[in-house]
């Protein structure tokens, strides 16, 4: 008779590698923009938060972006319109609190375009109205017409946008990698915080390089001769 523990474990992702896979794996770029990001952006302005660390985060999301590219992977990039009219009433209430009434990442500004990296042609763009990239979005079945079943999350904020977005992913059941030297926030003691508890129970937090460094192992041993 056969064990039911093994029933209900096959099909299962064991290991990095076979979680990676590019076949099944689409890196997700959360709100990388300019609101969030730039000198003189919402953030900056409203919170007089240190935006020097956001071009070198940027330039890693870049390589990973572009090693994930070669290497086969989807990218997904997730861009936040909050105009004040699109947004749920809690959500509005406390940006009102902590912003003075501006508008960040507002329709066709400056503030929502792309920050220093941007899709390629063909790559899909998923416009969200809160912090998480799956409500009320077409996320999910993006995701699942192209048969993915891991994604690496990068991007601001890690404590907020990106922390959403990877716990409704792994609540819809794919493999959760948020590499730390990818993902960035303003508050340190929280962006901190998250790392940890995605390690604890959400996914894995490998670097970048390492993931990079996997794919490409993987092409030269599938291109030496047997």
């Amino acid at each position: 008779m056969p064990d039911s523990r093994t029933e209900n474990q096959s099909g299962l992702l064991n290991g990095l590698e076979e979680i990676l896979n590019p076949c099944h794996t689409a890196i997700v770029v959360v709100d990388m923009q300019n609101d969030f990001c730039a000198e003189n952006g919402y953030i900056h302005a409203t919170q007089g938060a240190d935006m020097s660390g956001n071009r070198s985060l940027a330039e890693r999301i870049g390589r990973l972006v572009k090693a994930g590219r070669t290497a086969g992977c989807e990218i997904v990039w997730v861009k936040a319109i909050y105009d004040h009219d699109l947004l749920p009433a809690p959500m509005l209430s406390k940006m009102l609190e902590r912003g003075n009434g501006a508008v960040c990442c507002a329709s066709g500004s400056w503030g929502a375009d792309f920050y220093e990296i941007s899709p390629e042609n063909g790559e899909q763009v998923v416009e969200k109205r809160c912090y998480s990239a799956f409500h009320n979005t077409q996320m999910d079945d993006i995701l699942r017409r192209r048969s993915i079943k891991s994604l690496i999350i990068t991007g601001v904020a890690t404590n907020v946008c990106v922390d959403s977005t990877l716990r409704e992913a792994f609540f819809h059941g794919y493999y959760i990698v948020m590499p730390p030297d990818c993902v960035g926030s303003a508050n340190m003691p929280l962006h901190e915080a998250t790392i940890k508890s995605v390690e604890f129970i959400f996914g894995d937090v490998p670097e970048s390089g390492k993931v990079i460094q996997m794919w490409e192992d993987r092409t030269g041993a599938e291109a030496t001769p047997r």
